[in-house]
């Protein structure tokens, strides 16, 4: 059930890039996307694949995308799951940090 007033924990694009080690990133775009440019370390998982993600439950996640839609709604269904779950706001339209791939 979507709930209208949930407040869901988000950082910007910047502050991302300022601390990247040891962090778990998912980026939730489309296979295509991700092969366009992608931070280094985040893992491709698409949003319509995350109700399948597994990973470590006490180690937060944080969830981008493109412009930080698609991400806020994933952070909604890894919550659920029990995942610490951050977005990204922005997205990688915001990301101006080293990408792999793509250009």
């Amino acid at each position: 059930m979507f709930k209208l007033f949930s407040k869901n924990a988000a950082i910007t694009t910047k502050e991302l890039e300022n601390d990247l080690s040891e962090k778990t990133i998912l980026d939730v775009r489309t296979p295509g996307e991700y092969r366009m440019g992608h931070i280094s370390n985040a893992k491709n998982v698409p949003l319509d694949k995350i109700a399948t993600y597994v990973g470590d439950k006490e180690t937060p996640v944080y969830v981008i995308c493109q412009s930080g839609m698609r991400s806020k709604r994933a952070v909604g269904m890894l919550k659920k799951k029990g995942y610490t779950a951050i977005n990204v706001r922005g997205g990688m339209s915001q990301w101006t940090g080293t990408i792999k791939g793509g250009k």
